[in-house]
């Protein structure tokens, strides 16, 4: 079946495809949605794929103002969308450097060391997908559909044949700049509304209700849908509305200071501050819930998000196998009938050779084990780590890049792939006699790396589709993937650490070191490795919250929901959830309506109607926008110039401070209004 598949452009056909414009705009693209992306997941620890917006502005911009042909145009797609899963993987893993052991990661927290784990990881995501392409595209193209990888490839050809797809998006991500004005610089909108309730109120202590009324997380909440919203949000409720009022009436003061102290958020309890802002004289927090949450509830939030990505992982497994066993067994095939068949290869048929991934496996082993900015004391013992990481990445790789064949990206077990190879690593490790603190640095490298890795295959691999579908030559969609992996890099490294650098507001509000870790950019992936490295290695873990954790992701499995997304709500703070619930809503009433009225839509046109355009207009252009404003808050001039135009207090003065909320929460919902409008043409 796959032999008798015509692509869009014949191989007999030539026409502009590897151009330095097409590279040029592809790592442009690469760079904004891999800084969007950087901001997204820090903040909410989700992100959303990339490769569909690319492909319908590449098709806008392509052909009105540079005259792209569609090849032109797939590798537009293929090179920034490099940028999204590599900045993915880095956001989910390389955080945890911040929350090792007595400090000890921090100083493997520099720009130098995370671009060269980006860059590394997303070469051998690539890398290892040159012998798999035959194997799984080509071979297995009716049976492994790639969605994304499909819908890109159908916007590609309906683009070409005509058609303004872009304009919804345009307009989506106009709305969200003027949003993120107004609200970020200007502070008309505010940006948290919330209410809780007092410390002492018999009946319902210190519960809070918030939302971080943002584009962006209205946008991924549409995107996503209703189901996984709804899931998501309810985990926020358990946390916010259940555990913190219950722990906050339960466990004295004086014993969440001393949880504090112990987990290194508080100096000793004879000092005022910290989480929660602790009164040692009065003996109570100014926030019992932000105390609370981070004394007890982010740990069981922690051990939920491990127990889920394992569940995950373990429901997986049957698939990994067969993947493994059927993309090895192809491999071996294609060989033999690649050397015996050796000769006039089709323009679509050209990979880079193989001789590629075994000589680059090697350099990696080898750079790695001589690089000074990465952990390890010795040559010997970077070597071990070089080779786990070439190991782990050749296993998870394949399985990626099989998976999302099957269910798509966004529901890849990345975050299952990374818990097992970091567990697998530390009991190396430990087999070996290496345990303690000083060997955490060095087993995140290989779970950031191989989730990096694993990231970037699976977007190949959907990249590698589209390029089958239109008729590409996969050795350029490969060496497109090299630059972007690189370009998208060095820029993510820096929004990594822009954002890490707390801006004045942030330390009037106590966030002095790292801004990565605190309320603003929580990290929930991150701080969950270095959990877990800590965990195995240095015996130092509150094992009673993270096993009652563990259990509630059980509870919620054993009652049909799934566990990592429930998870990582009851990880991450309400006023992250109940936005992404709203817009997730707002896509429930949409759908709802159609079904009153009979409307049925294929995948490949829900993916384009106009609702999910604009819904990604309003995560790219929000994410950027904050992007930006966090960046211009970082330098003195420019924060004071952001402070200058501030309206908040004089809106309070005016409103008060609930009115001023609700004048920012109808804003929101006025935004809401016009997604549904939208949605509904």
């Amino acid at each position: 079946m796959a032999d008798k598949f015509k692509p869009f452009v014949a191989p007999e056909v030539h026409m502009k495809e590897f151009t330095l414009k097409s590279i040029v705009l592809g790592c442009i693209f690469g760079i904004i949605f891999g800084a969007a992306t950087v901001y997204l997941a820090l903040r909410a620890g989700l992100t959303v794929s990339a490769s569909i917006p690319i492909a319908v502005i590449a098709i806008t911009l392509g052909r009105k103002f540079f005259k792209t042909t569609i090849l032109e145009n797939n590798i537009i797609q293929t090179t920034g969308s490099a940028g999204e899963s590599i900045a993915a993987g880095v956001v989910f893993t390389l955080p945890g450097f911040l929350f090792l052991s007595d400090g000890g990661g921090a100083q493997f927290f520099n720009y130098l060391t995370i671009l060269t784990l980006a860059i590394f990881g997303g070469i051998l995501g690539t890398l290892m997908m040159i012998p798999l392409r035959r194997s799984l595209i080509v071979k297995e193209h009716e049976t492994l559909p790639y969605p994304e990888g499909t819908a890109c490839g159908d916007v590609l050809i309906a683009g070409e044949k005509g058609g303004d797809f872009a304009k919804t998006a345009f307009y989506g991500l106009g709305f969200a700049v003027a949003y993120a004005f107004l609200q970020k610089v200007l502070h008309v909108i505010a940006e948290t509304p919330s209410y809780m309730t007092q410390q002492y109120n018999k009946y319902f202590s210190s519960a809070r209700v918030s939302a971080d009324i943002t584009p962006e997380y209205m946008g991924v909440g549409y995107i996503i849908g209703p189901r996984i919203a709804g899931v998501l949000v309810a985990g926020g409720v358990l946390s916010w509305l259940v555990l913190i009022p219950l722990l906050s009436f339960l466990v004295p003061p004086d014993a969440i200071a001393a949880q504090l102290v112990k987990l290194g958020y508080l100096a000793n309890i004879s000092t005022p501050g910290g989480k929660g802002d602790w009164n040692p004289t009065t003996h109570t927090f100014g926030d019992f819930s932000a105390a609370v949450y981070v004394a007890y509830v982010r740990q069981i939030g922690a051990g939920a998000v491990a127990a889920g990505g394992f569940i995950t992982l373990i429901k997986t497994i049957p698939t990994i196998i067969s993947s493994f066993k059927g993309s090895i067994g192809s491999l071996k095939k294609d060989n033999v009938e690649g050397e015996a068949t050796t000769g006039n290869v089709p323009r679509t048929e050209r990979d880079l050779n193989i001789k590629i991934v075994l000589f680059g496996s090697i350099a990696l082993i080898v750079l790695m084990a001589f690089l000074p900015q990465l952990p390890g004391d010795s040559i010997g013992k970077k070597l071990l780590v070089g080779l786990l990481v070439v190991i782990f990445g050749a296993f998870f790789v394949t399985v990626s890049s099989r998976i999302v064949g099957l269910i798509g990206s966004s529901n890849n077990p990345i975050s299952g792939m990374t818990i097992a190879t970091l567990m697998g690593t530390c009991l190396v490790f430990i087999a070996v006699g290496w345990s303690g603190k000083v060997y955490e640095p060095m087993a995140l490298v290989v779970g950031g790396m191989i989730c990096i890795a694993a990231a970037n295959a699976g977007g190949t691999s959907q990249d590698l589709k589209s390029g089958y579908i239109v008729g590409a030559t996969p050795m350029y969609q490969q060496l497109s993937l090299f630059i972007g992996a690189i370009v998208s890099s060095i820029v993510i490294g820096l929004t990594v650490k822009f954002l890490d650098k707390p801006t004045a507001a942030m330390i009037a509000n106590g966030v002095t070191d790292h801004a990565i870790g605190s309320i603003y950019y929580p990290a929930p992936q991150g701080t969950l490795m270095a959990t877990l490295a800590k965990g195995i290695l240095s015996y130092n873990l509150d094992w009673q919250f993270v096993l009652a954790g563990v259990f509630l992701a059980i509870t919620m499995e054993l009652c049909g929901i799934k566990s990592l997304s429930f998870a990582v709500g009851a990880y991450l703070p309400l006023s992250t959830t109940l936005p992404i619930f709203i817009g997730g809503a707002i896509r429930g009433l949409v759908d709802q309506k159609r079904k009153k009225q009979n409307v049925h839509l294929s995948a490949e046109e829900e993916e384009l109607g106009k609702g999910n355009l604009f819904a990604t207009g309003l995560v790219a252009g929000g994410a950027v926008a904050g992007v930006i404003i966090a960046i211009l808050a970082g330098f003195d001039s420019t924060s004071n110039a952001l402070a200058a135009v501030n309206m908040e207090h004089s809106l309070a003065g005016i409103f008060g401070h609930g009115g001023y909320y609700i004048l920012g929460t109808a804003l929101f919902a006025f935004m809401g209004w016009v997604l549904y409008r939208i949605a509904n043409k």
